[in-house]
């Protein structure tokens, strides 16, 4: 994973042949707990979606790398997501009795603000499939955004996704208050409205 300052970006991983990587609602939590150590450091967040067996992330990335007080050194935002998912692995594997790794070798990381440059946003009328060319630099962004929160509604895990407590779909339908995502770098950057 590359990141850069001031970019947009949607990190998604799954467990490793698409296994399970959360079985208890603790478990859940306790990512959520590694996510406010290990990424807010570095970026806001957007848009989270823990999945029995995946995540996704959207972060506006604010610095990529840190010092580290301790050690009179620095560590980066992708050093600090592998040390999260090493950390959670260990965790999960003392738990389950399992071993080896509990997550796809890579964890992807898409640059959203390079992909409106590239992707064109595209509109579904009755008049048939058009281009959306008016606030293209948004659109990619928005469908991902919405994306991530209707990951469990397509799943059959829930009715609505504000009903998957394992999302920040809750935050912004106002029955949650998680205090790690940003509601204001979100409606900055994005017109909802459209």
């Amino acid at each position: 994973m590359k990141f850069e300052n001031h970019q947009l970006y949607h990190i998604y991983n799954q467990g490793n042949n698409r296994r399970r990587i959360f079985f208890q609602r603790k478990n859940y939590l306790f990512f959520v707990e590694k996510i406010k150590r290990h990424i807010l450091p570095y970026a806001d967040i957007l848009a989270w979606c823990l999945m029995p067996n995946h995540f996704h992330f959207m972060i506006y990335v604010k610095t990529v790398e840190l010092p580290i007080a301790a050690y009179l050194k620095t560590r980066t935002l992708n050093e600090s997501i592998g040390i999260m998912l090493r950390s959670y692995t260990r965790a999960i594997n003392l738990q389950q009795g399992f071993s080896g790794s509990l997550f796809r070798k890579e964890t992807k990381a898409s640059c959203l603000s390079e992909m409106t440059k590239i992707t064109p946003a595209f509109i579904n009328s009755k008049a048939g499939t058009k281009i959306n060319i008016e606030n293209i630099e948004t659109q990619y962004p928005k469908t991902c955004f919405r994306y991530i929160h209707a990951n469990p509604t397509k799943a059959g895990l829930v009715q609505k996704d504000a009903d998957w407590e394992y999302s920040s779909a809750r935050d912004y339908n106002g029955s949650s208050n998680d205090g790690f995502v940003n509601k204001n770098r979100t409606l900055a950057l994005f017109d909802f409205e459209s």
